[in-house]
Order: structure tokens, then C-alpha cells, then sequence
């Protein structure tokens, strides 16, 4: 029973050759250092971001935008033949009487 076991090693051992050393392996404490970088990265570009909308709303607002002319009260527009249920006006028109 000890010689299968010991010619067992001996031909496991045999059969893998020499190994090479084992590189450096990396786990979480290097990586913790990482994460950090990368975080610290993207907050400040998301605090660069946040100054960059606030500055073209704020420009596009200060724009104003064009007033367009009302235009003529045609006859054949709006045509009502019985009146709506709550009132004369359409339920979002705003006619002041």
C-alpha cells in the first residue's frame, strides 16, 4: 500500500516536469488603490459635468426665445355646433370673456 502510494507521487511528480514560479498575484489590497483612482476620476468628472449643464441652461435661458404673431381669427376654425360640457371654450383653451 505505501509503495502504490509513494509510485504514485513519483509519477505525478515526474509527469508535470518543473514548474515555474508562480507570478505575483494581485487581490484587494492592491486593488482597493485602484477603485479609489477610479472613483476619485469620475467624480470629478462628474462634478465637471454638472458645471458644464448648469452653465449652457443657464446661457440658453438667458437667450429668451421669439414671440410669433397671433395669428388672424379665421371663420371656419373652431367651429362648434353644440357646446361643450364645461363651458363655451375648448377644456384647455384660455379665452378670457
Amino acid at each position: 500500500m505505501a509503495t502504490a502510494l509513494a509510485r504514485s507521487v513519483l509519477r505525478t511528480a515526474l509527469r508535470s516536469g518543473p514548474r515555474a514560479p508562480a507570478s505575483k498575484r494581485s487581490f484587494s489590497a492592491s486593488a482597493h488603490q485602484d477603485e479609489s483612482r477610479e472613483a476619485a476620476k469620475w467624480e470629478k468628472i462628474t462634478y465637471a459635468a454638472i458645471v458644464t449643464c448648469a452653465v449652457l441652461a443657464a446661457v440658453n435661458l438667458s437667450k429668451g426665445h421669439p414671440h410669433h404673431e397671433e395669428s388672424p381669427p379665421y371663420t371656419y376654425l373652431h367651429i362648434r355646433s353644440k357646446e361643450f360640457p364645461w363651458g363655451p371654450d375648448g377644456l384647455f383653451e384660455s379665452k378670457h370673456h
